[in-house]
């Protein structure tokens, strides 16, 4: 068995890469553990900004599981994701059920999803994806926000390998290609009114794979 694959924290999905059982098997590894792999709280950047917005419809690629969209869904949004991986999907639904929420959670790719709507918000949040695909697949992400519609994201920026050096525990790809920058943002979301976009030293504390500090590119963008 063969499966398509980007790096992601969580989750992982593709459109040209191909990757063998071995890539599924370790995310579905690290979600069939009973504790939370990145915690049950939300991204702390996502959940600034989704306070700020009114409710409305949002869609998390590579949402693992499941922290961010049932925060969303407990502000009243109307929550899609999706990821690769039925173990994140399990703990997805978990926490939706013990948060008294209902998400809408997929399991496969964003090709095969095949979604009939645009989306009010879409919250990339730590989704990394190998360097000869990822402004693609922000271009593919791209066809699914609506006018006026936001863009969240979060992830790790190219200065980021230095934290890794001094500290593995603070997650994280370690090849640079598959990490940000500010030109690299403004590039794949041409379309968008600039709301924030920084590369920021934060402290992560998110679970077992996300602690320490980090370096990382912080965007929010309104579509034109």
């Amino acid at each position: 068995m063969s499966l398509s694959f980007v790096y992601s924290e969580p989750g992982v999905n593709s459109k040209t890469l191909f990757m063998n059982e071995p890539w599924l098997r370790r995310w579905n590894n690290r979600y069939s553990d009973k504790e939370y792999a990145y915690g049950e709280q939300p991204n702390n950047y996502l959940k600034e900004q989704l306070e700020k917005l009114e409710a409305g419809s949002i869609l998390f690629p590579a949402e693992g599981e499941g922290r961010n969209a049932v925060f969303a869904a407990k502000l009243g949004w109307s929550v899609s994701a999706f990821d690769i991986s039925i173990e994140g999907k399990k703990k997805a639904m978990q926490l939706a059920e013990l948060n008294n929420v209902t998400i809408d959670y997929a399991v496969g790719e964003l090709q095969e999803l095949n979604y009939s709507k645009q989306f009010d918000a879409i919250a990339l949040i730590y989704a990394h994806f190998p360097a000869d695909i990822k402004s693609v697949y922000h271009r593919q992400l791209d066809q699914y926000v609506k006018k006026g519609g936001v863009i969240i994201f979060e992830a790790f920026s190219k200065k980021h390998l230095d934290y890794i050096s001094r500290n593995e525990k603070v997650g994280g790809p370690t090849d640079i290609r598959m990490l940000f920058s500010i030109d690299e943002i403004k590039a794949d979301f041409q379309n968008y009114e600039i709301i924030e976009l920084a590369e920021k030293e934060i402290e992560l504390n998110e679970g077992l794979y996300h602690n320490g500090k980090g370096s990382v590119i912080r965007f929010v963008g309104r579509k034109k």
